[in-house]
């Protein structure tokens, strides 16, 4: 194991589970894919799939015993590292490691996001900071961490994005900025590396049923944002789905995948949201049972309270 700021966190390699058929035609068999935010939820979904295609895999999160514990039952080569996306050091070295054990990698999924809920006035100023932190700045400094690799394999840099980033809501202020700032970051990281055969892409996502967005539903308030929602935009979708779907986009390097797929017309009307927005709000938000619990939440999920004990200090 190398040295540096991975020696305390740790990282174990393990070649687990039973033996599969991959899919042998996949343009991601014996590729390394890193994929953060892997200890739960989406990206332990996605470290599955792209494992089914035989990927070997890099987990990257907080939560070491579940990674270490996925790494052992993915039944492909896979290193698990307890790292912090906001620590540019310690995914730097990260990277070194990747790429000295695995290979460099082919694909990166930065999948990395926290969220808190609650009215902007009364968010705790470093929780909201902290979520634009991690989701955008983490975002970031993973792509920066790994673009040398991905301009030498001429990869694929997939950024997890959200309906948020097409159309922010109330109550979640700091994770639809900061969903909008990645959607934007892509775009322009997406012109600079073309030339060098890079590819990103940008995954909007809807809800999924994650434990973020289970611990949301324990609010009034949240829950009538979402279900007041027209149409099919307030049904959670498993999130097995949303993995088949990002790890297609891999294979095929999109541009933008849409989960679900209908979502792709939001992206077209996206400047009538807004509107629609304050309109349903205005009705949902002073209901009795919203009101009850109109009030900052703190990080949402397992994951987010994960981080919220890992994260460093405010300097």
């Amino acid at each position: 194991m190398m040295d540096g700021p991975l020696r305390h966190r740790g990282s174990a390699l393990h070649h687990g589970g039973s033996p599969v058929h991959h899919h042998r035609d996949s343009p991601l068999l014996d590729r390394t894919v890193v994929v953060t935010g892997a200890a739960r939820g989406l990206g332990a979904a996605l470290a599955h799939e792209c494992a089914r295609r035989g990927a070997r895999l890099a987990l990257l999160g907080h939560e070491k015993p579940r990674l270490d514990a996925l790494a052992a039952a993915l039944p492909v080569p896979a290193l698990a590292f307890d790292v912090d996306v906001t620590d540019l050091t310690a995914l730097d070295a990260a990277a070194g490691e990747v790429r000295a054990r695995l290979g460099r990698p082919s694909a990166v999924v930065a999948n990395a996001g926290i969220a808190a809920a609650g009215p902007f006035a009364d968010t705790d100023p470093a929780t909201w900071r902290r979520v634009i932190d991690v989701n955008l700045t983490g975002s970031a400094h993973t792509a920066r961490a790994f673009l040398p690799d991905l301009i030498e394999t001429a990869g694929y840099y997939l950024q997890v994005a959200s309906l948020a980033s097409l159309g922010a809501v109330p109550m979640m202020s700091a994770y639809c900025a900061s969903k909008a700032g990645v959607e934007a970051f892509a775009h322009a990281l997406r012109a600079e590396v073309a030339h060098h055969g890079v590819a990103v892409g940008i995954a909007y996502v809807n809800w999924t049923d994650t434990d973020m967005i289970r611990d949301g539903e324990r609010y009034a308030a949240l829950r009538e944002l979402r279900v007041r929602m027209p149409g099919p935009a307030g049904r959670v979708d498993p999130v097995e789905v949303a993995a088949a779907r990002l790890t297609r986009a891999a294979e095929r390097r999109c541009t933008a995948v849409y989960v679900p797929g209908w979502l792709r017309l939001a992206q077209v009307t996206r400047a009538a949201l807004p509107p629609v927005v304050l309109r349903t709000t205005r009705h949902a938000l002073p209901e009795p049972d919203a009101r009850q619990d109109l009030h900052a939440t703190g990080p949402l999920g397992a994951g987010g309270r994960a981080d919220s004990v890992t994260a460093r200090p405010e300097p």
